[in-house]
């Protein structure tokens, strides 16, 4: 395999795939031997204010943070300064075909890699996740770049290395989890804690301070091709989630950035980049909130701007949105971060800037701190604004010093920082459950401890949509497995994983971790069960291609006992791959042929299981009453092939719940369930907007019941009295009637009858994933805070309004249980961003 030519910085350390071993242009900086931490700050003291052998101001931890941060911003020049403001994307590549749109124009023509570091560097982009790299290779690649930028510059300032890190650390050899939408069904914020705790281990082992995750839009359109990266339709189950994520992240120290700030994938039609043109209250009440949990609660210290406008402005040229709002009223002190080339497409892609000076101008004055993934406009473009006097240096001064002061926080300005990361620090043999080891010069980056989790989490996404007795499949049984993900791994792998983001460039490399195909799965998991497996055509392919392999495929289906069908998504890159970054869609149909290729198959009258291994849920309309059972699995990861094996074995009872709505038409977009009435089926349309399956439904193995409701204090009759800054407690039991062990996920609803503004007719406030053993009986509290009837009322601002409401203990939002009549007493109150945000869940 051809080396991955650097050019964006051509004369620096450059990955050698084909070696898998470390070069660089000898510049007289060490390359091999020890790895030393040179610093150069110490020796610079230029108002004298440290004797001799004393650390400045600025390296003194014993300081407290904003006056080290003041007294190095003092010391820096204007070039200085600016060098902060950006990265260097290593190893980016302007050649080939796989590329993002204007990732050659934006990565040509770079100045050499020591003339970019004598002034210092912001960041570092995506050392590990550019091209395949061994991990262990890659970590001393990246100290070595770090020991260059330190020695390079007067003050040795290390850059702050970030990957992405969606569906883990996208590397070579990394695990890979399931999907964010996976994520959504599992309806599990501990689970999720712990995997981005685990990929925050990972990171920071190997030198890596920041993680370009979790993505915490709401989706609002299923054809935008990025619903695979988000948590699902409904804001509540986003933030709790995705903070949940930012959580684990932030513990171990690795600094999460939250996307896309905002509005990102409310695009007109769902397509990548689009306008949005939703009202204040949307923006308020929907895609707003995640952001504010992930910000407050789970102590997320970067944010990254969205690409799209909002009315007509984008949010990287928007003071009231990165400034006004996300720092004065909420209080926010971390980084925000350009999404990659954003700060340019200001000028190229969205028009509202003449030139990149212009655009770095508005950027800089919204509140755009760093520019990713290279300084493009954060370059020269900004010097020359500000000698122009176009631009104050206060404001580079209000960005630099919120850099230093992560930066400080990290501890990249305390003098005993090294370069070398902790995974290269010794030699020992390094293990404590949730950090891979270094074993004889070797980084385990897929431990058996993160693949367990992986398999625990895509386990609990995998939701039973319908069963008519066909699952679990009979052992005895003559099984015919078809479709196109049958065999193979793309089934498995989102848009953001390292094979699936970077491999196509890199085609004779495998992928890194052990990825098994469903057939490879369910024929170890039924080694006594005949399996015949046909292709029956492709994901995408036209159906005249596909005509003869369909053919093929329902005469292996007409000769078995019940037929698998395995169809789906591929994911990939701006319209190379059905699902993913700028895979967008017209309408909701299965892509391709695959529609053809089940209905052939039913119409041979063998009993078929339908299994979709997707990036957004389809529509199946009709078809479904055909079905003898339809399994959905969003991407679910490396170990995705055994758990949805053992889902159809029996041997993992299914527990998923569906994260969006799946629609019963291909047309009808954008829909959700959070509809007030007359976004739903009326008389006064001829359109029947209802989904096939709605938000929140799952079935199981099982059976469950909920016997009982009780409310704290509630009278004998009429709705229990709340005040308007109170709290209720409202409990269900749940039991397994079945036999066997499963999980029942009860899920928290919120009906308001009458109130000042359009509300949708239910919207989720709560839920509780509850485990049982056969005959199990468990209680759930929910303590419900008045802050979580707020909206935004016709004044603009967020209120509690005194009223009737409807509290729903449901299986599904369309599913209702119990319902809980609740009267909010007192004044109206306005409340913010520090109100209640979740129902605090108690399970006895």
């Amino acid at each position: 395999m051809s080396s991955n030519r650097n050019a964006a910085d051509p004369g620096r350390t450059t990955i050698e795939v084909e070696r898998l071993e470390v070069t660089g242009v000898h510049d007289g900086h060490p390359h091999d031997g020890e790895l030393t931490a040179a610093r150069t700050g110490q020796e610079v003291a230029p108002d004298g204010d440290a004797a001799p052998g004393d650390l400045p101001r600025w390296q003194d931890p014993r300081l407290p943070v904003a006056r080290r941060v003041e007294d190095l911003l003092g010391r820096l020049t204007l070039e200085e300064k600016v060098a902060q403001l950006y990265g260097v994307w290593v190893g980016g590549d302007s050649t080939g075909e796989d590329l993002a749109p204007h990732q050659q124009e934006m990565t040509s023509e770079a100045p050499d890699w020591r003339s970019m570091i004598s002034a210092g560097l912001g960041q570092l982009t995506r050392p590990f996740g550019t091209a395949p790299i061994d991990p262990a290779l890659g970590a001393r690649a990246l100290a070595r770049m770090q020991q260059e930028i330190v020695a390079a510059s007067r003050f040795g300032i290390p850059a702050v290395a970030h990957e992405e890190c969606l569906t883990g650390f996208m590397t070579w050899k990394a695990t890979v989890y399931p999907t964010p939408l996976a994520w959504g069904a599992t309806f599990h914020p501990e689970l999720i804690e712990r995997m981005g705790r685990q990929i925050g281990s990972v990171l920071r082992m190997v030198g890596v301070h920041q993680g370009l995750a979790p993505v915490i839009d709401v989706i609002r359109d299923l054809r935008w091709g990025r619903c695979e990266e988000s948590l699902g339709e409904d804001p509540y189950l986003v933030a709790t989630l995705g903070t949940a994520y930012v959580r684990g992240l932030e513990s171990t120290g690795v600094v999460a950035t939250l996307k896309h700030f905002v509005g990102y994938s409310a695009s007109r039609a769902g397509r990548n980049h689009g306008p949005v043109t939703i009202g204040s209250r949307e923006l308020a009440d929907v895609l707003l909130p995640p952001f504010e949990m992930a910000l407050r609660d789970g102590g997320a210290r970067s944010v990254m701007h969205a690409y799209n406008d909002v009315d007509g402005v984008p949010p990287a040229a928007d003071p009231e949105l990165l400034t006004v709002l996300l720092r004065d009223r909420w209080g926010f002190t971390g980084t925000v971060v350009a999404d990659y080339f954003g700060i340019s497409f200001l000028h190229r892609l969205n028009s509202v800037a003449a030139d990149l000076t212009e655009a770095a101008v508005l950027a800089l004055t919204a509140g755009v701190d760093v520019e990713l993934p290279a300084g493009h406009a954060y370059g020269t473009p900004l010097l020359e604004a500000v000698r122009a006097g176009t631009v104050p240096e206060s404001l580079v001064d209000r960005a630099v010093t919120r850099v230093l002061r992560q930066k400080c926080e990290l501890g990249l300005l305390d003098p005993d920082w090294s370069p070398v990361p902790p995974v290269l620090a010794d030699g020992a043999e390094r293990s404590n459950g949730e950090v891979p080891g270094v074993v004889e010069g070797s980084v385990d980056l897929d431990p058996p401890a993160n693949r367990a989790l992986a398999r625990e989490i895509a386990e609990e996404s995998v939701v039973l949509l319908t069963n008519s007795d066909a699952l679990p499949l009979r052992p005895q049984s003559r099984i015919a497995m078809v479709g196109p993900l049958a065999d193979d791994v793309a089934g498995m792998l989102g848009c953001y994983t390292f094979p699936s983001h970077v491999g196509p460039q890199h085609p004779e490399l495998p992928e890194g971790v052990e990825v098994r195909t469903l057939l490879a799965a369910l024929r170890a998991e039924m080694p006594e069960t005949p399996i015949k497996y046909a292709p029956g055509g492709t994901v995408d392919g036209p159906a005249e291609l596909d005509a003869e392999a369909i053919s093929a495929a329902a005469a292996v289906a007409a000769e078995a006992d019940v037929c698998v069908a395995v169809l789906g998504d591929r994911a990939g890159l701006f319209g190379r791959g059905t699902s993913g970054e700028g895979c967008d869609v017209d309408d909701l149909r299965l892509p391709g042929a695959q529609a053809e290729l089940l209905s052939a198959l039913l119409d041979t009258g063998t009993p078929v299981v339908l299994v979709l291994l997707a990036g957004r849920p389809y529509a199946l309309g009709d078809t479904v009453d055909r079905l003898a059972a339809v399994v959905q699995a969003f991407f679910p990861g490396e170990e995705g092939g055994p758990a949805v094996a053992r889902v159809l074995s029996g041997a993992v009872n299914p527990s998923g719940r569906l994260p969006v709505s799946m629609p019963r038409t291909p047309g009808g977009q954008p829909t959700s369930y959070l509809n007030p009435t007359l976004g739903q089926k009326t008389e006064v349309s001829s359109v029947d907007p209802t989904p096939l399956f709605p938000f929140g439904h799952g079935l199981s193995y099982t059976r469950f019941s909920w016997p009982e409701v009780s409310v704290e204090g509630a009278a004998p009759d009429g709705p229990v009295e709340v005040p308007t800054d109170g709290e209720v407690t409202v409990s269900v039991s749940v039991r397994n009637d079945g036999d066997r062990a499963g999980a029942e996920v009860v899920q928290l609803y919120l009906h308001d009858p009458v109130a000042q503004v359009n509300r949708p007719v239910v919207r989720l406030i709560g839920y509780a994933r509850v485990p049982l053993e056969p005959g199990q009986s468990r209680q759930v509290d929910f303590r419900v805070h008045a802050d979580l009837s707020s909206f935004t009322g016709r004044l603009g601002y967020r209120v509690v309004e005194p009223g009737d409401l409807e509290l729903r203990l449901s299986a599904s939002s369309d599913d209702h249980r119990h319902t809980v009549p609740v009267r909010l007493t007192g004044p109206e109150r306005r409340v913010d961003h520090r109100r209640q945000f979740v129902a605090e869940v108690t399970l006895h």
